[in-house]
């Protein structure tokens, strides 16, 4: 347990104070098979990763029966990038899950690149016996020999179905449904059912913007429009699309949003995800906003090709989003050995009116609340200059919420989180400025890449002087969700020690930290299946 030093700062975050409804009682699929201790150094504790070897993308991520069903580009020979296969987990919760043997893997048309999977219940493809309901996959398949001859159509689209809940899967004999017209960057399908036309849409990444094609049953497509030629940033290649509606928090008011994954071109350098709030009639989407406006979802460097999750109950009615917690710029590099990467935890992603306009914001899920501990209350006080809040244990493994008010606003404040080597990770609001930033340049191991060591920014949406923080820290990442999560920053570090040790500073001026709350996490529990 950590040792408070005198009466802390912070303010627990409404929405963290609102009671989460009891559950009845169910069985816990995740809690089948072996338990694995997962105490490699760096390795996640409420964060999922593969038990072994390479992992990136999201992929396939649909919930049925009980289960979310999360699949993943993953590569079962090394712990770097290699021939993509379907890695898959599962769970009840989206905290505990359990890993299933691979899904999908390579075959003589190519390896098995993102994708996206759906529940047909009307049997529209008619993939399943009569009264059955298959899961099916849609994927891109690369043919790596087609791409190393210079080839420009070694990327098509693929589907495969299950029709044991995605224990075993059959691909479609008439593979590839969607064949490559001349497209070196033709890949990433996300289909969903667009009830008001009665039909199947897949949007997908083709160069630097998506297309979208439309079909009856799953297996013959047909191309319906074209978007982002003009649109948003073009630092990269397009990855990774998605589209799907959301309802204004308090209101009737509908809009679809359409995520974009890039390679390079972030808003921090490297990889990132951005977002367009418009309207789509099942053939053709229309960006709200004008041409050249940028949305990101995280501003963070460690939250890429995130999508959402397929067939999510209409009683549940949460838009869940998980991405991969790392970024090209070094992810077959950072300082891990048996395994590489890690998700986001799971979001459930809202829309709101802010003071800039409509914006998309991303919220822990509420099923996070299950791993708290008793919550250590801390009390109010008032900082200028440097003052030292807790120390003791290891702070990985908690979720932490602040709120303050500048007395007369400084023109810094932050957070920082330290060991005893000297190492820091540094979180705060510039005011001048008017943007919140992060510090890793001195926070553990950097030397693997130089694009590692930097300070990241994003400008600040709401203009109240009062601040409140959401944050989850683990072993190696933190999560932070600032002002009701309108900007959120994902980051992966690696010291060399656990921090152990949080100060609050205030540079020109003084801050009061109201009272709050820190919650020490249980760890996930994570299963294979039984021997």
């Amino acid at each position: 347990m950590l040792k408070i030093i005198s009466p802390l700062a912070c303010v627990l975050l409404l929405v963290a104070c609102q009671q989460v409804p009891e559950e009845a009682p169910r069985e816990d699929k995740a809690a089948r098979g072996q338990v694995l201790a997962y105490d490699e150094p760096y390795r996640p504790q409420f964060h999922f990763s593969p038990a072994a070897k390479w992992m990136n993308d999201p992929n396939g991520m649909v919930y049925y029966e009980g289960e979310y069903h999360l699949f993943y580009q993953h590569y079962p020979d090394s712990t770097v990038w290699g021939p993509m296969h379907w890695g898959h987990a599962v769970s009840a919760d989206l905290v505990n899950w359990q890993h299933l043997p691979i899904a999908l893997y390579p075959d003589s048309i190519g390896d098995i690149f993102s994708g996206s999977a759906v529940i047909d219940w009307d049997n529209t493809s008619g993939l399943a016996p009569a009264g059955e309901v298959p899961m099916v996959a849609i994927f891109t398949y690369h043919n790596m020999a087609g791409e190393k001859r210079g080839d420009l159509d070694f990327q098509t689209q693929g589907i495969a179905f299950s029709l044991d809940k995605g224990r075993s899967w059959t691909k479609y004999e008439g593979n590839p449904v969607i064949p490559n017209p001349g497209i070196k960057d033709f890949r990433d399908p996300k289909v969903f059912w667009h009830d008001a036309t009665k039909s199947w849409v897949m949007i997908f990444a083709r160069g630097d913007r998506v297309q979208i094609y439309r079909s009856p049953n799953l297996k013959e497509w047909t191309l319906a429009s074209e978007f982002g030629e003009d649109q948003g940033s073009h630092g990269g290649v397009w990855e990774c699309p998605d589209l799907f509606p959301l309802r204004l928090a308090d209101s009737e008011e509908e809009k679809w949003i359409m995520i974009v994954s890039l390679g390079r071109g972030g808003a921090n350098g490297g990889s990132a995800t951005m977002y367009f709030i418009g309207d789509f009639d099942g053939t053709t989407f229309t960006n709200n906003n004008p041409a050249e406006t940028v949305l990101w979802l995280d501003y963070g460097t460690d939250n890429y090709a995130g999508v959402t999750w397929s067939d999510v109950p209409k009683e549940d009615g949460r838009r869940l989003f998980m991405g991969w917690m790392s970024n090209w710029h070094y992810a077959t590099v950072v300082p891990t050995e048996k395994w590489r990467s890690a998700m986001t935890m799971a979001r459930d992603l809202q829309l709101k009116d802010t003071e800039a306009g409509l914006r998309m914001v991303s919220v822990p899920v509420k099923e996070m609340t299950k791993l708290r501990e008793s919550p250590q209350m801390l009390a109010a006080r008032e900082i200028a200059g440097r003052s030292l809040l807790t120390e003791g244990s290891p702070l990985a493994e908690y979720e932490l919420h602040f709120e303050y008010d500048p007395e007369d606003p400084p023109q810094k404040w932050g957070l920082r989180f330290s060991n005893d080597q000297g190492e820091e990770y540094i979180f705060g609001l510039d005011a001048k400025a008017k943007e919140f930033f992060t510090d890793r340049t001195n926070a553990g191991k950097t030397n693997f890449s130089k694009h590692f060591a930097k300070v990241h920014t994003a400008p600040r949406i709401c203009t109240n002087n009062s601040v409140r923080l959401h944050i989850y820290l683990d072993v190696a990442s933190i999560e932070i969700f600032a002002d009701n999560s309108e900007v959120a920053f994902t980051e992966i570090f690696f010291p060399t020690e656990p921090f152990g040790k949080l100060e609050a500073f205030s540079e020109g001026g003084t801050i009061k930290l109201s009272s709050g709350t820190l919650y020490p996490l249980k760890k996930m529990q994570i299963t294979t299946l039984a021997k």
